[in-house]
Order: C-alpha cells, then sequence, then structure tokens
C-alpha cells in the first residue's frame, strides 16, 4: 500500500484504486495551490495504467467540501486565477480522464465542493450530507453547476437550486438521481471502497470507451455520436475493438467463466 499522509490532499493506493483525500482544516475549502495539486494528482491517476479506479474523499466528519477558500482570495487568491491541469478541484477540466472516479461525501457538500462531487461519476453519500449551491447569494455563478447540473437531473429541479441556493439533503438527493447510495457515517468509506473493488475488477477498456463515448455524445446528435463508435473514430474505442480483453470476453463467456481482465 502507497500512501501520502501529509500536505492538503492524502493519498492512499491498494491495487488497482487510488483514495484521494482532501485535507485542509476545518472546512477543506479549495485554494489554488490545493486545486493544482489535485490536477497533477488525478493526472498522475489517469496516466497510470496500473490505477484503475479514483475515490474523492474528504477528511473529517463535518464538511465534504464548500468549494473556493474565500479567506485564500481575501488574501490575495484570484477567483479566476490558476486553478491547475484539471480545473477547480482537479477533476472539472482534465482532458481524457477514461477511468472512474467515486466521491465519498460526508456532511457539507456546497458551492465549488458539489461542482466538485458531480464531475465524479458516482457519488456515495452519508446519511449526514447536506448540500447548496449558494453562489447567488453572493452575487456569482455557480459556473461548472449551471452547465452540468441540467444534465444530471431534471431541468426544473437544478434550476429551483441555482436560482435559490437553497439546502437540500441526502434524502432528496438520492431522489432525483444525483447520487447512488445513502450510508451510515461510519460506512461510508467502507461502502465506497466495496464499490470501488467491484469497479477495479472490471474491463479497464469498456470503462475508458464508455467515459469517452458519454463525454463526446453531450455535444453531438444521437446518430452522429452512434456513427463516430460504430466507424472507431473514438480512440478509447477503436483500441477496445482491436484488444485482447474483447476477444477474452467473448471466450470466458463461451468457456462460462470469469473473465480475466488485462486492459491491453
Amino acid at each position: 500500500m502507497d500512501m501520502r499522509t501529509t500536505g492538503p490532499i492524502l493519498t492512499r493506493r491498494e491495487g488497482g484504486i487510488l483514495e484521494v483525500t482532501l485535507n485542509r482544516p476545518k472546512a477543506n475549502a479549495i485554494d489554488l495551490i490545493t486545486s493544482r495539486i489535485m490536477g497533477q494528482v488525478f493526472r498522475d491517476f489517469r496516466d497510470d495504467d496500473s490505477l484503475r479506479v479514483a475515490i474523492m474523499r474528504a477528511e473529517g466528519e463535518k464538511f465534504f467540501c464548500p468549494g473556493w477558500d474565500l479567506k485564500a482570495a481575501a488574501g490575495g487568491d484570484a477567483v479566476d486565477g490558476d486553478y491547475g491541469i484539471g480545473g477547480f478541484g482537479g477533476l472539472q477540466e482534465l482532458p481524457n480522464l477514461n477511468k472512474p472516479v467515486i466521491a465519498a461525501v460526508n456532511g457539507i457538500c456546497c458551492g465549488g465542493g458539489l461542482e466538485l462531487a458531480i464531475s465524479c461519476d458516482l457519488i456515495m453519500a452519508s446519511d449526514t450530507a447536506t448540500f447548496a449551491l449558494p453562489e447567488i447569494r453572493s452575487g456569482t455563478v455557480a459556473d461548472a453547476a449551471s452547465i452540468k447540473l441540467p444534465k444530471r437531473i431534471p431541468y426544473h429541479v437544478a434550476m429551483d437550486l441555482l436560482l435559490t441556493g437553497r439546502w437540500f439533503d441526502v434524502h432528496e438527493a438520492k431522489a432525483w438521481g444525483l447520487i447512488k447510495e445513502i450510508t451510515a457515517p461510519q460506512d461510508l468509506l467502507a461502502k465506497t471502497w466495496e464499490l470501488a473493488r467491484l469497479l477495479e475488477s472490471g474491463p479497464p477498456l469498456v470503462y475508458a470507451a464508455i467515459k469517452e463515448v458519454v463525454r463526446e455524445a453531450e455535444a453531438m446528435r444521437f446518430q452522429d455520436a452512434l456513427n463516430r463508435v460504430t466507424k472507431r473514430l473514438m480512440p478509447t474505442v477503436d483500441r477496445l475493438y482491436s484488444s485482447d480483453d474483447q476477444l477474452e470476453g467473448a471466450r470466458a463467456f463461451a468457456e462460462k467463466r470469469d473473465p480475466i481482465w488485462k486492459g491491453r
């Protein structure tokens, strides 16, 4: 097991799973330096073929992340400054991240913290988690959430949350499909690792193709996106269709056994 145990971002690696922990007491707010470190961590995760799944979590029980560090902003951090390779929080704008990322949300998750969570592919949440997009109250726009949220939950619900900035609890988040599962606080990390291990055992080339297709298809008409897939014009799809793993899947089915995925 590889661990990084100091600094605003802690990491723990077990097999093909990387756990990334936001560690900025007491609220886990993100400043420019922290965001740049997060971008480097997730870039390295993206580029390491031996890593298959990442978990994004936060230290402590009260806060997941309230977003931008306003104290750092008051001290000179520009809100439009250099957030690093992945944009705010290292995930929102990281190109070609074709591996699954799971958020484990505890406590307060608001503003840029909620934008960070919805930049992940799946969200697990403690029953103490609470959410909001309060930017409206400070005279600014939740930019990433304004783009992403209406694509993830019903439009009128997303607009309600964006226009009012109101708080909503984990049960409402689950009802709208924003999160996958609600757990007791003491079970959140174990349940998240259980899900991560399930994904770790799956076909990495298929996951990569799924993520690229979903990402690229957002801005395409259905038929145009489907044509790009069937004609193997997306790199991850072309790699998958030429891979040993594709043959292994067929062989395992024919031989009535579990497939052994090698990522090639």
